[in-house]
Order: structure tokens, then sequence, then C-alpha cells
């Protein structure tokens, strides 16, 4: 029985495990330590902006917006390292930058009642129109400053052989997993997600808390379009296309409930991990990348099913 419970309890980390395996029998370089610091980095941006996205998910929410705050952050953020501003300013404005964005789409959910799809579907479209008036269509150079030079080192260097933006994830990750576990925002968030009505009787303010998971939301968005920004040395005004969907793909194989108010950030973790060792093991598998999507989607829907399944077992 508590094999069972654990498996039940586990899929995604069980899918992992599998799907790693498989790949490797295929192919003995896979489990070579620079392939799987390549799939480190790889899926660092993917899983900070789900982290984030699951802050939302949880609350029953969506954010579509993801992607263009990102595009929208690295452009600012490479336009100050081009303009040789102190580093630690010009990525602490960025963040600043991209939780204001996830704030603002949070107050329309949260003040106006408009429903969450809506309108980080609005923000999404008009944040996207921003960067490309503020980046007049062209990418913008980091430049090749002393900051520039040490802007880089954010999304190309290495601590100890382990690559920076996989340093950044974990930690993220870390303050993420302790906020949604020991604080009273976390308890909220769980709260409002499983019937924000009860929460809203129990004395929460449902809207402050709405606003802040955006806002944490667009801030984890702004901090991956740093680290793209980093490493590409410029900021492209069509960063960021699509990156919600494997955000949110991410959650959702993680096995947290589009519904709200059930799932685990060390989920999202696991989730980006697999959507990272797909996309490796296509690639190593010469796999054309129409074909990659579709194997994406046959992935995601088969988590989905079997995670329905197994909650409708546990019942």
């Amino acid at each position: 029985m508590k094999v069972k419970q654990f498996a039940t309890e586990n899929i995604p980390l069980i899918g992992l495990i599998v799907l790693m395996a498989a790949v490797s029998l295929y192919s003995p370089s896979f489990l070579t330590v620079d392939n799987l610091l390549n799939i480190l980095r790889q899926t660092s941006i993917n899983a900070v902006i789900a982290m984030g996205m699951t802050f939302v998910i949880l609350t029953a929410g969506i954010d579509l917006s993801v992607g263009s705050i990102l595009a929208f952050a690295g452009a600012v953020c490479a336009s100050m390292i081009a303009a040789d501003t102190p580093l630690i300013v010009a990525l602490l404005t960025t963040i600043v930058i991209g939780a204001a964005l996830g704030a603002a789409s949070g107050s329309i959910v949260a003040f106006f009642g408009v429903q969450a799809f809506i309108a980080t579907l609005v923000a999404m479209t008009m944040v996207r129109g921003l960067v490309l008036v503020y980046t007049d269509g062209r990418p913008i150079s980091t430049g090749n400053f002393d900051v520039a030079n040490s802007f880089y080192e954010v999304g190309g260097g290495y601590v100890a052989g382990i690559p920076i933006p996989v340093i950044i994830a974990a930690l993220a990750f870390l303050v993420c997993w302790y906020v949604l576990n020991f604080t009273r925002l976390g308890r909220y968030v769980y709260a409002i997600g499983g019937n924000e009505q009860v929460a809203l009787l129990a004395g929460v303010n449902v809207a402050r808390v709405k606003v802040i998971v955006y806002a944490i939301s667009g801030a984890l968005s702004a901090l991956a379009g740093i680290i793209l920004t980093a490493r590409l040395e410029s900021a492209q005004p069509t960063a960021g296309l699509a990156y919600e969907l494997d955000a949110i793909a991410a959650v959702v194989l993680g096995g947290t409930s589009l519904a709200g108010g059930r799932g685990r950030i060390t989920g999202t973790l696991i989730g980006a991990l697999i959507i990272g060792v797909l996309n490796n093991a296509l690639n190593i598998m010469d796999v054309s990348s129409y074909y990659q999507m579709i194997a994406k989607g046959a992935v995601i829907l088969l988590a989905v099913v079997l995670d329905g399944r197994s909650k409708a077992t546990s019942k």
C-alpha cells in the first residue's frame, strides 16, 4: 500500500526517472556530465518562469504574459547595461519592472473581476507591443564594457563548474519552496485556490494576495529575461514567444491542478526537468523540431490524464 501511495503521489518523479533511463539506453552520451549540465542550463529559464506560474495557478489563475514580460525586461536590462549602468542597479530595476507589470495584471484580476485568462492575454499583447516600440523591432546589444562582461557571467558563467543560471534557478526554487510551505502567504495561496469564498470569509485579503502572486510571477519572468539576455549578450524583440506554454506545461506535468489549491513547487521543478530532458532526447535522436512539438504535447496530455485518474482513484 505504501509503495502504491508513493507511486501515486510521485508520478512526475517516476516519469522523469523512466524517461532518463530510456534515453540513456538509446544514447550512452546522455548521462555525461557535460550533457546533464547542458540540460540543467537549458531548463533553468523555463524553471524560473514556471515557479512564478505555480503561484498563479495555485490560486486558480493563469498568467499568459510571462513571455512578453521576459522580453520587455530583457530589453530594458540590455539598454541599461549598454549605457554602462552599474550591474546591481540594472538587475534590481529590471526585476522591479517585471514585478510591476505582473502586479498590474493581478490588479485587473483582483479589483476589476476580469478573468485571469483575459487579463493576462491583454497584458501579453500590450507588453509585446511595448517591447517592439521600445526596441524598434531590433535587437539591443549589451555592448563590450566591463559591466557588460560581468553581465554575461549571469547567463554564461560558471561557479565551481556549475552554470550560474542553474545556481540562480536553484536559489529561486528554495525561496519559492520556503514561501509556499512555511509562510502565511503560502497558506493563503493554497486557501484561495482551494475555495476563494471560504478564504474570504476566513479574513484573507484575497485581492492583495492575488496582486502579490502575479507580481511574483512577473518578477521571476524578469529574472528569466535577465538570464536569457545575459547569455545571448543582447535582447531580442521576439524573445519569450510561447514561453508561457512551456511554463504552464511544466506546472501541469509537476502535478499542480489547473483548478487551483493543489500542487507543489517541487513538482514544478520536476516538470521543467521532464521538458528539458525530452527536448534534449529528441535532439539526440535527431528528431525534427516540428515533431518535437507533437511529442511534447503528447507527453503533457498523458501526464494530465494519468494525474486525473490517480486523483479520481484516491477519492
